[in-house]
């Protein structure tokens, strides 16, 4: 299931927010894989993800090829809409991309 959280900046805490709510609706996975983004890597993130004994797979920097399902998805999410959408407010980007997701999760 895919989470996707719009905001100006996201941090940490935000990063434990989604991924609390997405494992109470499918449970913990056995490795979280993501990049080396500040988010991802901070020390609370990773007590987190410690802590619900989950294990990370960092993928290396600069090497997309290791997370191919989430460059696919950056790919298909530029193409099939931000490439084609202009935003005037943070309100309308998080409308317009909650709706996107709703589709692309379930179509």
């Amino acid at each position: 299931m895919l989470a996707i959280r719009v905001s100006r900046k996201l941090n940490s805490v935000d990063v434990i927010d989604v991924l609390t709510n997405l494992f109470i609706l499918r449970g913990v996975p056995a490795y979280i894989r993501s990049d080396n983004g500040p988010e991802f890597v901070a020390q609370n993130v990773r007590d987190w993800i410690k802590a619900v004994r989950a294990k990370t797979a960092y993928i290396e920097p600069g090497s997309p090829w290791e997370n191919g399902y989430c460059e696919s998805f950056n790919a298909r999410f530029r193409d099939e809409l931000l490439n084609g959408e202009v935003f005037y407010t943070l309100k309308e980007a998080q409308i317009i991309i909650e709706q996107w997701r709703k589709h692309y999760n379930t179509k």
